[in-house]
C-alpha cells in the first residue's frame, strides 16, 4: 500500500470493486496495453512510464493475476534456480545476482536445493518445468542427456559445466586464476603440488584440474592428484593424509569447503600451515579470509555467474566470452619451509 502523506486512503475502482488494468490506463493516463507491458515487460517501456505506471497500480493496490497473465501470453514470469546444495556458501552470490537481475525483468525466481541427489534434482525440474519460463542448474548432477532433454523442452542455462551445443552454459576461464595461483606457488619454492577433487559426476572439478596440470607444465612442476572427495569441510579434512602420502609441499581443493576442512584437520594434527603444508582452495566464500590462516584462493564473479544466467535463459543475452578468475593471495600459502 502507498503511504500517504495526509493519511488519506488510496483510491479505489470505481464501484467499490477490485482494480482492473483499465482503473489503472485512467489513473496513469495511457493505454491498457501500455499498462500491460509496463508490468510484465517493463524494459519495453520508457522509464518514466513505468515508473508512473507502477505508482498508480500502487496506489490502486492493483495486482497482476499470474494465472491469467499465463492464459494469455503462455509466461509466468518466474524462473527455477536449482542448486545441488544450499548449504554451500559457494551459491550464495549465484543466487543473490540471479535474484537480483530476474527482479529488474519483472520475473520472481524460484531456489530448489537437491542435496545433491541426481534422482531429486530431476524430480524437481519435471515438476517445475510447467510452472516456469526457464531453469538455471547450479552445481548440478544430472547426466548431460537429462539436461539435453530438459532444454528440449523449457529455456534452460548450466552454470560451470559445459554440456555442448544443445544447452546454454555460464563458464569460467579458469586459466588466469589457477595459473596465477601455481606461479605464486612456483614462486615460493614450492615444486610438488596435489590437487584434491571434488566428486566424480563434477565437471568443473576435472576442469580445474586439467588448468593444473597446464599451469604444472609450463612452469616444471609435479602434481598429483588425490580423491574425488566430497566437496564439504568432511570431505577436505579426510583428504589430509593422502595429500601428505604424496609428499607435495602445497595443496589445491576442488573448493574452499574443503580446504577449510583441511586446515582444521592440520591444526588439530600438529600439521603447520603453510610452514609444511601450503593450502589454496577455489571460490573466495564468505569467511575464507577468515580462517586460520587466512585461505588463499582463486576468486569467479559468482554474481555475475547468476545475473548472466538470468539474461541467457530470458533472451536477453547470448553466451559471452568466459567469465575471469584470479587468485587471491593469503597467508595459507607460503615459502617452502628451508
Amino acid at each position: 500500500m502507498t503511504d500517504l502523506a495526509d493519511g488519506a486512503a488510496p483510491r479505489r475502482a470505481r464501484g467499490g470493486t477490485a482494480p482492473t488494468i483499465y482503473d489503472v490506463a485512467r489513473a496513469a493516463g495511457v493505454n491498457p496495453s501500455t499498462v500491460s507491458r509496463a508490468l510484465s515487460r517493463p524494459e519495453r517501456v520508457s522509464t518514466a512510464t513505468a515508473q508512473r505506471i507502477r505508482e498508480a497500480a500502487a496506489e490502486l493496490e492493483f495486482h497482476l493475476n499470474p494465472t491469467a497473465r499465463a492464459l494469455q501470453t503462455g509466461r509466468t514470469n518466474t524462473l527455477a534456480l536449482m542448486i545441488g546444495d544450499i548449504t554451500n556458501p559457494v551459491v550464495f552470490d549465484i543466487i543473490r545476482g540471479a535474484t537480483a537481475e530476474a527482479a529488474q525483468h519483472g520475473c520472481t525466481l524460484i531456489v530448489t536445493d537437491s542435496e545433491e541427489s541426481s534422482t531429486r534434482e530431476a524430480a524437481d525440474a519435471r515438476r517445475l518445468i510447467p510452472a516456469v519460463d526457464g531453469l538455471i542448474l547450479a552445481i548440478t548432477r544430472l547426466a548431460d542427456e537429462q539436461i539435453h532433454d530438459l532444454a528440449r523442452r523449457k529455456p534452460l542455462v548450466v552454470v560451470n559445466r559445459d554440456v555442448g551445443d544443445r544447452a546454454a552454459s555460464v563458464l569460467a576461464d579458469l586459466d588466469p586464476g589457477i595459473g596465477a595461483a601455481v606461479e605464486h606457488l612456483a614462486e615460493l619454492g614450492h615444486r610438488r603440488l596435489a590437487y584434491v577433487p571434488g566428486p566424480v559426476v563434477s565437471w568443473i572439478s576435472g576442469q580445474r584440474l586439467l588448468a593444473i596440470e597446464r599451469a604444472c607444465a609450463r612452469l616444471g612442476l609435479d602434481c598429483e592428484a588425490v580423491g574425488p572427495r566430497r566437496p564439504t569441510r568432511e570431505g577436505g579434512a579426510a583428504a589430509l593424509d593422502e595429500v601428505l602420502a604424496t609428499g607435495a609441499s602445497a595443496v589445491l581443493g576442488y573448493n574452499d569447503m574443503m580446504m577449510l576442512g583441511l586446515l582444521e584437520a592440520a591444526a588439530s594434527r600438529g600439521v603447520r600451515v603453510p610452514e609444511q603444508l601450503s593450502v589454496v582452495g577455489f571460490d573466495d566464500i564468505f569467511g575464507a579470509d577468515f580462517a586460520s590462516p587466512p585461505l588463499a584462493t582463486v576468486r569467479m564473479p559468482l554474481a555475475l555467474a547468476g545475473r548472466r544466467a538470468v539474461r541467457m535463459v530470458l533472451g536477453h543475452e547470448r553466451a559471452g566470452a568466459p567469465l575471469p578468475t584470479e587468485f587471491v593471495p593469503r597467508p595459507s600459502a607460503g615459502p617452502v619451509a628451508a
